[in-house]
């Protein structure tokens, strides 16, 4: 059986010497995100943090739950990330047609509505925000935030539901701002409501299974249930109970939830946050929220967590999540052998993609179809290698780039080919891009001339080498 909820989880840390508890108060303002921020930056990510007295409220605080390669494993009850490309591949070979978004449909299990809930211990018609430790992560912030929510929507149209991971800015007791992004499922629906000219219902949950929060963290297609996909990696359906003021349904065993609406068009201008780049994003608008209900558990634990510049949480969930996407990626080109998100270049905004190149010219080709695939549609930079590269050997790729790299003919910028001094015009809806091909060049490829081969020690020798290495005092 999975996790049940988030303390569940908690417990298993615990046990696995991977949970430190912080037993003096500390201050959501600032302080608890500078401990995080620098636990975070130890070897192997440091522990998870439960904070057991935060100032100015009577719950506790947890951050830093999937900050590693192990916790991941045990938040995804894995034994190795690449347990779950297995499942997928194991998955996906039993299909034999559909798109990708067909496949993503495919998997997972129907939410079960219950009718008793943890989240329901305590019910509040006149909420307080207020009550709860929402961070404030850095000095330029606009304001406390919940930064590990989970947020509820559905199409006015479709009845389509929608869980996102969204950063939630505390305006007052009981008023929230909801920063979503353009493109993300939330936006849409309120794009449309907006439209329609209809007043929107929105659930916010806090804690919960921690596939839950994987799922939710993760940007599936547009229209793939997070709960459906959570059901997937928990091998069992999520639990959901509806909403006291709306029709929408949450987490039976959040340890928080927030029902309200989202009026016509009331719009936060200026909000700013630190971001999972390491700076500051630009000061965004964000419809504000009104909240209706607050529903609870007596003892409810804030989960949270920080972003900013790497290593920190977030990037080891875009590992976890590097590892599922593979399978979907191959399935549409077949010809990639694996995939590394390194942490510095922004988890999926730069990529090094193996390939096992059959022909010439056929680098710009996957730089096309790579930046067709949902997850790297937005990707500014992605580097080419050969199949038998280890993408995950940066200073290997760094070298292979600087020898198998012609400036003027292995670079891609926004698609066609381009010179390095090429001005590059700017892809309808995406970004400027580039694109370079440090793969293995072919004769075709190089006017005719045969490429060199790589100097590596005479196979005998290096065994006779093995044999007497501590002959030799090492």
């Amino acid at each position: 059986m999975s996790y049940l909820d988030l303390r569940c989880f908690l417990e298993r840390l615990e046990k696995e010497g991977e949970l430190h508890r912080v037993r003096v108060e500390a201050d959501p303002e600032l302080e608890i995100a500078a401990v995080a921020d620098r636990v975070s930056k130890m070897p192997e990510g440091g522990p998870a943090l439960f904070f057991e007295r935060v100032k100015g409220s009577g719950f506790p605080l947890a951050v830093n739950m999937f900050g590693s390669i192990r916790r991941m494993c045990l938040a995804l009850e894995v034994e190795e990330p690449e347990d779950l490309a297995r499942r997928i591949e194991g998955f996906l070979g039993g299909l034999t047609a559909g798109t990708a978004d067909e496949w993503w449909r495919r998997l997972g299990h129907e939410p079960v509505i219950v009718e008793n809930a943890a989240c329901r211990e305590v019910v509040d018609y006149s909420p307080d925000l207020e009550l709860f430790p929402l961070l404030k992560s850095w000095p330029k912030d606009s304001g406390r935030a919940m930064t590990l929510p989970l947020v509820f929507s559905a199409d006015p149209e479709t009845g389509q539901v929608n869980c996102g991971m969204y950063r939630v800015r505390l305006l007052d007791r009981s008023r929230t701002a909801i920063h979503w992004g353009p493109h993300s499922g939330g936006c849409r629906h309120w794009a449309k409501y907006r439209e329609s000219g209809e007043r929107m219902p929105v659930a916010i949950a806090l804690g919960g299974d921690p596939h839950l929060v994987f799922s939710a963290s993760l940007p599936l297609p547009g229209d793939v249930d997070e709960m459906r996909f959570a059901g997937f990696l928990r091998r069992e359906p999520v639990q959901v109970v509806r909403c006291l003021t709306s029709p929408l349904s949450v987490p039976a065993n959040a340890e928080i939830i927030i029902e309200g609406f989202i009026g016509h068009d009331e719009i936060i201008s200026g909000s700013q946050f630190g971001n999972h780049t390491g700076f500051y994003a630009p000061a965004a608008d964000a419809p504000v929220m009104h909240v209706t209900c607050i529903t609870r558990r007596h003892d409810p634990v804030l989960p949270a967590t920080v972003v900013g510049r790497p290593p920190m949480e977030d990037c080891l969930m875009a590992k976890a999540a590097e590892r599922l996407i593979l399978p979907f990626i191959r399935r549409e080109i077949p010809e990639v052998a694996d995939i590394n998100l390194p942490l510095e270049w922004i988890f999926h905004n730069c990529a090094i993609v193996s390939i096992d190149k059959k022909y010439p010219g056929q680098a710009g080709i996957f730089f096309t179809s790579l930046r067709n695939c949902g997850w790297l549609r937005n990707s500014r930079f992605l580097v080419l290698v050969d199949a038998d590269i280890d993408v995950k050997d940066l200073s290997g790729v760094a070298w292979r780039v600087m020898n198998n790299v012609d400036w003027q003919k292995d670079l891609t910028v926004c698609g066609p080919a381009a010179s390095i001094t090429a001005t590059a015009p700017t892809l309808p809806g995406r970004g400027a891009f580039l694109g370079i091909d440090a793969t293995r060049k072919r004769p075709e490829e190089r006017s005719g001339s045969n490429w060199p081969a790589e100097i590596v020690m005479d196979e005998a020798v290096a065994r006779l080498v093995d044999r007497r290495w501590h002959e030799y005092g090492f």
